[in-house]
This record gives structure tokens, sequence and C-alpha cells, in this order.
């Protein structure tokens, strides 16, 4: 019977390795090309090959670094800023709309209802946010450039937060209220702790998607001083002139911080995954 077992096995364990392999080339060969092609000179650079240097230039990540007056430290403060308020919004927000909508039965739940799946169905708008933006005074401005961010995330945080309160009984509600609690207290002493892996998995995943956006800060924060950490490739292309080994320096510069998460914290984006997918 175990050779028989383990028989059946050897087929699994081929795909097993098989599927690695896979995985290694496809994830792992652009990664080796970029960190490559980012310690070369600017002319081995240009040929676009995988081929090792010549010389290891790690200079090319401090010229990155001093482009343009420090510009990347300039758009590594404006990024962090704007992921950190963004996300911060979209936790308190997100959880107190998703308890409000799992826990009523009304026109109003419909209502919420239908408006996250509209956000979720609809693309935004560029021209009419724009003017929007400036008819508020927010355009250009990084207070401005947190609120559209929050508006992109916020159905589907609020789908993650509303699955993962199904698994919430409502008897704990019943038992905070008779017991005289508020429903402020109720929903940040009893409710909102109970949901740290769905709120660890909206972090990092928001976290990730807010540090990465490259085409809305394009449009909805234009200027030299509101340049974010993906608008800073443009520094090194032009229609003349691209400085590939310096465009490759930053783009490694850049995945540092979200790669970062997702090896510490890969478990905790599953594990959130899989509570906001319950009853969802």
């Amino acid at each position: 019977m175990k050779i028989k077992k383990r028989k059946r096995n050897i087929p699994m364990l081929i795909a097993q390795i098989i599927a690695v392999i896979m995985a290694a080339i496809i994830y792992g060969v652009p990664f080796y090309f970029v960190i490559v092609n980012s310690l070369k000179n600017h002319t081995e650079a240009g040929l676009m090959n995988i081929s090792f240097p010549s010389e290891l230039l790690f200079i090319n990540y401090l010229d990155v670094l001093k482009a343009d007056d420090y510009a990347v430290l300039r758009a590594f403060r404006n990024s962090i800023i704007i992921t950190f308020f963004s996300v911060l919004i979209l936790v308190i927000v997100a959880s107190m709309l998703g308890y409000i909508i799992q826990r009523r039965n009304d026109k109003l739940s419909d209502l919420l209802n239908f408006l996250i799946l509209t956000g979720l169905m609809i693309p935004p708008a560029i021209v009419p946010t724009i003017w929007i933006m400036q008819s508020i005074g927010v355009f250009k401005t990084l207070r401005g450039m947190v609120l559209v961010e929050v508006a992109l995330h916020m159905s589907f945080c609020t789908i993650m937060y509303r699955g993962a309160m199904a698994s919430i009984p409502r008897e704990l509600d019943d038992a905070a209220i008779i017991d005289g609690c508020s429903s402020i207290r109720l929903f940040s002493m009893i409710i909102f702790p109970l949901l740290k892996s769905v709120t660890s998995a909206v972090i990092i995943i928001t976290s990730v998607g807010i540090f990465n956006d490259f085409v809305n800060p394009l449009f909805f924060l234009p200027g030299k001083e509101n340049v974010t950490i993906q608008t800073t490739l443009y520094q090194f292309t032009g229609m003349y002139y691209n400085q590939w080994n310096l465009l490759f320096a930053d783009v490694v510069i850049i995945t540092i911080p979200p790669l970062i998460l997702f090896i510490f914290f890969n478990k905790r984006i599953i594990d959130g995954m899989v509570a906001g997918a319950i009853k969802g």
C-alpha cells in the first residue's frame, strides 16, 4: 500500500517541481533583468539584454538619489504621506461602513451596497474629478490626492470588512448593548479588535497599491514639488535621450518597500483575504 501511495505522489511531486521552476522563470528573470541593467553603464544598459555588466556600477543608485535635487527623496516623502493618511482613513471609514451594511437590513443598507458595487464597476472619470478638485481647492495638493486614493479604494476595503463582519455573531452586539455599551464603544472596543486579520490585509494591499500608483498622481498631482515615487521614472526617459541604467536603478529603489511588505506579511494578506471572503 505504501509503495502504491508513493507512486501516486510522484506525478504530484513532479508537477509541483515544474510549477516552482516556471514561477521562478516568470518572476525571477524580469527581476534579474532589472537588477543587472541597473548596474551597467549607459551604453550597455541600452542594449537591453541579460548579460552580466563588464563593471558593477553601484554609483548608479547614488546618481538616482541625487538626480534633480534629490527628487527621489522628496517623492518618497510625498508617497509615504499620501499612503499613510489614505490607509488611515480607509481603515476607519471602511470598517465602520462594512459594519453598518452587514448589521442593518433596510433600504439604507441596500443603497450603500449599490453605491459600493457601483464604485467597483464604474471607472474614474479624470476630467470631472479634476473639475471637482479645483472647485473645492484641493487640486495639485497632497490632501487632494489622499481623497482620490480613498475614493478609489473605498469599495474594495468595505467589501473586505463586510465579509469579515459576517463571521462575528450578532449576539455579541446584543450582549454589549444590554450591558450599557454605546454604539461607538461597541464598535471600537469589541468589534474592531476582532478584525485584526482583515485589517492587516487591507493595510498591506492598499498601501502597496497606493504607494505604487502611477496614473492617478500623474493626472491629479502635477508639479515638480508634488512628485511621487512612481512618477520619478519620467526623470530618466525623454524623447531624445533615455538613461536606461538610471531608470532601472530607480525601479529597484522604488520596488524595495513593497517587496519587504510582501515578504514579511504575506501570511497576513492570505489570512485577511480568507476572513474577508467568509459569507461575503
